[in-house]
């Protein structure tokens, strides 16, 4: 008996000890996430759809219903929501004037205890064949037990199968009179046309950054959260449009500040790059100070940032400057009224030139970033390039930008400055094939020492590769005359010795290899021509067409001083000229060319014979 009486007594504790623990986990599961428990129950309490609930109220008023709706739109919305009020405000016994449930009638009550017969959802991501939507069909033959309709809501509808979707064509265009049909989804364009024509299409949009602070003030008043403005803000802009995503965000957030939040725990929660730093590095792209950009990246890099979505935030604060210009553009900035007068502040001290460019360097290097193998690099290229489009201030559109080179960036060196007053003048003169090309450079009574100083100094920056070579060879004598000088005084005196035709075509192919860095098509122009002897100093070249002997011609005006001074001969002329007909080369069959061969070269017609070869 008393083996027993301990057994019984054991028994009861371990009772105790189950139900304890039980209630501990009840307890526990009390919790309801936001976005479930202030889930709208009306359509005056949805969120930033006034216009969509507004025709939904006076149709349900009007008793305007149509018998199959496509609420369509991004994710978190109200889509589903919405349809779950349509539903239960159809079949509400007693309708206020406005369009809106009672909630105690026994339809509404069954509905907000989730018992209602009337409404079916059908999660059509994992219910999209042909058997799922046969069964749909067959329950629509039954009416509604209580209320007037029996509505069905397919939530992510364009994942049915084809089969499933010809399956429901016939019943979604003629239901029973009974029977609505609410279809909702987040991708539209995946729908065959013979859906959409069969519906009432409803497009609901993304929620303002405004409206999403404002619900979400008024559920931390309602939880006993203290919120900084600055802080809900950040929240909305993290949702991007969506309320259910703004209060799951705003759950985790509260968790991590335990009911206090604030706008530096919340941009650290989130992973949120702070504004602060866009408007510090925009002053440092003004003042043109890049060590100071450089180190500003370096330190959000260290903080875990990724470059390419720091990228994209510069470009969206460069795009929000761009905005802030106008007053009437400047409510396009979803921000707060405090951030937004910051923007417009900056605004004020850029240019829209440094603007537009800087959009489009921002764009450009979020473009290439994948394909990058030095992505930092790129990035970093980029910021010195925006740096230094506002201490050039060209205008420009935007869309073809002036091609610059780096400056130096960290030493500034001392570049001998040219006198403003000194104007090099450019003379030409073309008689035949003579072309005299004089430079003068006339500063008050100064001549500099080096002919080449004037020529070079003040355009070397953004000059090409045969600018340079040609105003070297000027500075040396090659005036496209008889070897002037650059500076206008006594022309160089050039020699009269003899032209061998193979020192000219040596000469002409190096003219040729200097053009090959920046003209490669006018290379290969002179590599397949070569000048032939007129006379003793006469020398053309003969074009196969118009075009071909104009680019030529230009050219020569470069390559005659050349060969002139190499081949010491300041008489030498050369004239380019266009084919005739008659001298176009004729084209020879194997066995001419043999023939012809043989004629040419007597020593090869004596093998021919000797050996007795023959062409196969």
């Amino acid at each position: 008996m008393g083996y027993w009486c301990v057994c019984f007594i054991i028994y009861l504790y371990l009772r105790t000890e189950n139900d304890l623990q039980l209630n501990f986990v009840f307890m526990d599961n009390d919790y309801i996430v936001s976005a479930r428990k202030y889930r709208p129950a009306s359509f005056d309490n949805v969120v930033g759809q006034s216009a969509l609930t507004d025709t939904l109220k006076n149709s349900i008023r009007n008793g305007h219903l149509a018998h199959a709706y496509l609420f369509c739109g991004p994710r978190g919305v109200g889509k589903t929501t919405c349809a779950r009020i349509f539903a239960k405000t159809i079949n509400c016994m007693n309708p206020g004037a406005d369009g809106e449930a009672c909630g105690e009638c026994e339809s509404c009550r069954a509905f907000a205890e989730q018992r209602s017969l009337n409404i079916h959802e059908l999660d059509a991501a994992s219910n999209n064949g042909i058997e799922e939507m046969k069964l749909l069909i067959e329950q629509t033959h039954i009416p509604p037990q209580v209320g007037k309709y029996k509505v069905f809501i397919i939530d992510e509808v364009h994942m049915l199968s084809a089969a499933a979707f010809n399956a429901f064509l016939k019943t979604l265009e003629e239901p029973p009179h009974y029977v609505i049909f609410i279809l909702a989804t987040t991708e539209k364009h995946k729908l065959l046309p013979t859906i959409l024509s069969r519906c009432q299409i409803y497009d609901f949009n993304r929620m303002g950054v405004n409206d999403i602070v404002n619900h979400l003030m008024g559920v931390a008043e309602k939880e006993g959260i203290t919120a900084e403005p600055a802080a809900l803000n950040v929240i909305a802009e993290k949702a991007d449009g969506g309320m259910r995503d703004a209060l799951s965000i705003f759950d985790q957030v509260a968790a991590f500040c335990n009911g206090n939040i604030t706008y530096e725990q919340t941009i650290r929660n989130l992973n949120v790059l702070d504004c602060e730093y866009y408007f510090n590095l925009v002053d440092y792209f003004l003042g043109g100070d890049i060590p100071k950009v450089m180190t500003t990246f370096n330190d959000i890099l260290n903080r875990g940032f990724e470059a390419s979505h720091f990228v994209g935030g510069l470009n969206s604060h460069l795009r929000n400057l761009m905005m802030s210009r106008d007053a009437q553009t400047l409510p396009l900035i979803e921000a707060s009224d405090a951030v937004r007068k910051k923007y417009s502040e900056q605004a004020q001290r850029c240019k829209p030139q440094f603007l537009y460019a800087a959009i489009r360097k921002c764009t450009d290097c979020d473009i290439n970033y994948k394909m990058s193998q030095n992505r930092r690099l790129l990035v970093e290229i980029t910021l010195i390039e925006i740096a230094q489009l506002a201490a050039d201030d060209v205008p420009s559109s935007g869309r073809s930008p002036k091609s610059r080179i780096l400056k130096p960036i960290f030493e500034r060196l001392d570049v001998e400055k040219v006198a403003h007053d000194t104007k090099p003048a450019v003379k030409a003169r073309v008689n035949d094939t003579d072309v005299a090309v004089r430079q003068v450079a006339a500063a008050k009574n100064d001549r500099p020492s080096d002919p080449s100083a004037t020529i070079l100094r003040p355009r070397m920056q953004g000059m090409s590769i045969t600018e340079m070579q040609m105003a070297g060879m000027k500075g040396n004598g090659g005036d496209g005359g008889n070897g002037g000088d650059a500076n206008g005084g006594k022309p160089m005196e050039l020699g009269n010795a003899p032209i061998d035709q193979m020192a000219l075509e040596t000469a002409w192919r190096e003219f040729a290899q200097i053009l090959a860095k920046d003209d490669v098509a006018m290379a290969a122009r002179m590599g397949a021509l070569k000048p032939q002897r007129v006379d003793e100093l006469a020398f053309e070249v003969v074009a196969d067409n118009p075009i071909v002997m104009a680019s030529i011609e230009k050219m020569l005006l470069q390559a005659i001083p050349y060969i002139r001074k190499k081949l010491d001969n300041g008489q030498l002329k050369i004239a380019a000229r266009l084919r005739e007909r008659k001298e176009a080369p004729v084209i020879l069959s194997r066995s001419q060319q043999f023939a012809k061969m043989q004629e040419i070269n007597p020593a090869f017609r004596k093998l021919v014979k000797e050996l007795n070869l023959e062409l196969i």
